[in-house]
C-alpha cells in the first residue's frame, strides 16, 4: 500500500473516532492549517454594546399599560381585563442594518412573542384591531406598532418559533422552522434545503423557561439560532425590500400572554 493511502485511511480512522466521541477530529498532520472555531460562548459580548440596563426602560418606548421592568427582565404582560393586541416596545437608542443580536427570553403560558429588527415605525397596519382592544387602548397609536423581519418566539404553537415572519407585510412566513428560503421581497420564495425536522427542532425550545436566541443579519442574509441550534435561514435578494432596510429592534406582544426579555447585546456593523 502507498504511504499516501495508508496516510489517508489513518485520517479517516481519526476522524470517525472522534465524531464517535463527539470531538472535532484531529490531524496526523503536524502544522495542520485547518483549525476549529472558538467553542460557542453565548456570554460572549466582546464588541457588543447593550440595550438593557436591566432595571429602566431607557431609550425604550411602548404602551406603558403593558411593558414594565421587573427583576432584570423587560415584561410584557397581557390579561383578558387589560388586553393589548398586538402591542410592541421599540428600542429607539438606534437604528441597525447589519448585526448580531443576543438575548433571553421566556413566554409564560400559550401566548407568543417575537423580536422585531431592521423594523420601522408609523407604518399604517394591515389587520384589524379586535374591538375589546380598541375599548381597552383607544385607536392604535401608530409609533407603538412594528413592520419589519421578525425573529418569531410562541413556544405553545407547534410550527412557529424560530420562524422568520414579515410582521405587517403582505410577505407574512417567509421561512419556516427548519428551512433555508431564498426569495425576492414580495415576488418569490423557493425553498433550498433543510435545516431539520420542524418538529424535531422545537425540541430545542424551552417552555416556561430562559431560551438564549441569536439573530444574524447581514446584507440580504438572515439567520435565527436558538439554544446554539440553527432554526432558519432567510435570504431576500431584493435590495429594495422592507427586510433589507435599516431599521429599529423591538419587543412583540401577542394574545394574553406574559412575556419576559432580558440580557440583550448587539454586535452593530452598520
Amino acid at each position: 500500500m502507498k504511504l499516501r493511502s495508508k496516510l489517508f485511511i489513518c485520517l479517516l480512522a481519526a476522524g470517525t473516532m472522534a465524531h464517535a466521541q463527539g470531538t472535532a477530529p484531529k490531524s496526523a498532520i503536524h502544522n495542520d492549517p485547518f483549525t476549529q472555531p472558538a467553542p460557542l460562548d453565548f456570554n460572549d459580548h466582546e464588541g457588543y454594546v447593550s440595550l438593557f440596563d436591566g432595571k429602566t426602560l431607557t431609550d425604550w418606548d411602548g404602551n406603558p399599560k403593558f411593558w414594565r421592568v421587573e427583576d432584570g427582565a423587560i415584561i410584557g404582560e397581557s390579561t383578558k381585563e387589560n388586553p393589548s393586541g398586538n402591542s410592541y416596545i421599540v428600542y429607539k437608542g438606534m437604528k441597525a442594518k447589519d448585526f448580531t443580536l443576543k438575548f433571553e427570553i421566556k413566554v409564560d403560558g400559550e401566548g407568543g412573542s417575537g423580536i422585531q429588527y431592521r423594523s420601522q415605525t408609523g407604518v399604517p397596519w394591515r389587520t384589524a384591531i379586535a374591538a375589546n382592544v380598541t375599548a381597552n387602548v383607544g385607536p392604535v397609536n401608530l409609533n407603538w406598532m412594528m413592520t419589519g423581519p421578525q425573529a418569531d418566539f410562541w413556544p405553545s404553537a407547534k410550527y412557529w418559533t424560530g420562524q422568520f415572519y414579515s410582521e405587517n407585510t403582505p410577505m407574512r412566513i417567509l421561512a419556516w422552522r427548519g428551512q433555508v428560503v431564498e426569495g425576492f421581497s414580495t415576488k418569490s420564495k423557493r425553498l433550498m434545503g433543510n435545516i431539520g425536522d420542524i418538529m424535531d427542532l422545537a425540541k430545542v425550545v424551552k417552555k416556561n423557561d430562559w431560551n438564549e436566541y441569536t439573530v444574524i443579519a447581514r446584507g440580504g442574509v438572515f439567520i435565527h439560532i436558538i439554544n446554539g441550534q440553527v432554526m432558519a435561514v432567510m435570504i431576500d435578494d431584493d435590495p429594495k425590500s422592507s427586510n433589507n432596510l435599516a431599521g429599529y429592534i423591538g419587543i412583540e406582544i401577542e394574545s394574553i400572554t406574559k412575556i419576559y426579555v432580558r440580557n440583550m447585546w448587539i454586535k452593530k456593523l452598520k
